[in-house]
């Protein structure tokens, strides 16, 4: 982008309103509202409001595998998404490929690589423990350091077979030698929930932990378990993960009531859950959240501050001036809207978010 573009009268997340100008792709100023001059305005009316890019932690962009996979800028920017995370669909193997598939997209991209070699090439990527292969996973990281964030390890039955949890302990080991933290994917058991819980550190994190599956994070009474108390005292981070399988409002329900807060709204998007839900776009993730009776900033900032200090890029989680511009405009509509969680439950919102517009690196784009 050149020359200078306002974004007119818009509304900050602390309330207040302000015109940001962008000049050469960078943030050049904050100014009081309706008093910025430029070649382009864009007056917003004090109807729309302005953050950092949304930042998704758990996303599936690899296009040529079915069913997880979409297109990088389909699940990014189009959807008011400016850095997507792709969450280990690729391991050793096709990292690679990957990367090249990213090259000519305008949405930011990093990856979490699969601890399996084979990545989502099957998903069963687990059960074969020779998949997992220590030297293959460094030499891709040492190729690819700048675009991997981390470590992907899926730890279900459907995924680890008859190893139960030996892949995470074989996954802990790489993490060590690599410095690099796990994502942990948890769903139906074996292996035990708590047996994962057990092996976590600070800064690894547990995506999913809203599902509502039986070897879930609660127990019958609703209590969060004893190793999931520990595992967050530790400073594991806490990721939504919505998913076609793995997002329940019943047990978001329950955490909120036992204070057991998200640190990241993940969406866990690929081409079957955008097209035909229940995940649809990062908007109407967001919304279920506010449906829940979360303060807008708080959710806001989960894919954004707080993504951005995980990924250890505050500049991505922040307006500032002299940055880069990647900025994240949007709406909260008063309208009756449906929730679908991933279970089939319904709930009905009567407000939901609505993206209007992105910069990203400094481009404006209208949605």
């Amino acid at each position: 982008m050149t020359g200078r573009l306002v974004l007119k009268n818009v509304r900050m997340l602390e309330g207040n309103a302000a015109d940001i100008i962008l000049e050469n792709g960078t943030i050049k100023e904050i100014a009081l509202p309706g008093t910025a001059t430029g070649d382009e305005i864009i007056d917003y009316e004090d109807k729309v409001v302005v953050s950092s890019g949304w930042i998704d932690m758990h996303v599936h962009a690899f296009p040529e595998f079915d069913p997880y996979g979409d297109d990088v800028d389909e699940i990014g920017y189009k959807t008011g998404v400016t850095t997507i995370i792709d969450a280990g669909s690729t391991g050793a193997d096709r990292i690679s490929d990957l990367v090249s598939s990213c090259e000519n997209s305008k949405t930011n991209v990093f990856a979490f690589l699969n601890i399996s070699r084979i990545g989502l090439k099957r998903i069963d990527e687990l059960s074969d423990i020779s998949w997992l292969d220590e030297a293959e996973l460094r030499k891709a990281i040492s190729e690819h350091g700048d675009f991997i964030v981390g470590l992907k390890a899926r730890i279900s039955k459907s995924v680890v077979g008859p190893n139960g949890v030996e892949p995470l302990k074989i996954a802990r080991k790489f993490s060590a030698d690599t410095g690099l933290p796990l994502m942990v994917h948890i769903g139906s058991g074996p292996p035990d929930i708590r047996e994962v819980l057990d092996l976590l550190e600070k800064q690894d994190i547990i995506t999913h932990y809203l599902n509502g599956k039986a070897n879930n994070l609660f127990d019958e009474n609703g209590e969060p378990l004893p190793e999931f108390s520990k595992a967050i005292e530790r400073g594991v981070h806490l990721d939504v993960g919505h998913g076609t399988a793995s997002f329940s409002f019943p047990t978001a329900e329950t955490a909120k009531k036992k204070g057991i807060r998200f640190n990241t709204i993940s969406t866990d998007i690929y081409r079957r859950n955008r097209v035909n839900g229940p995940v649809f776009s990062m908007a109407s993730v967001l919304t279920k959240f506010l449906y829940l009776g979360y303060p807008l900033k708080e959710v806001i900032d989960a894919v954004t501050v707080n993504a951005a200090a995980w990924l250890h890029k505050p500049e991505l989680g922040r307006i500032a001036v002299g940055d880069i511009a990647n900025l994240t405009l949007f709406s909260i509509e008063d309208e009756s809207t449906l929730l679908l969680d991933s279970e089939g439950e319904k709930r009905m919102a009567d407000k939901r978010v609505v993206v209007k517009g992105v910069v990203i690196n400094g481009e404006f784009i209208e949605c």
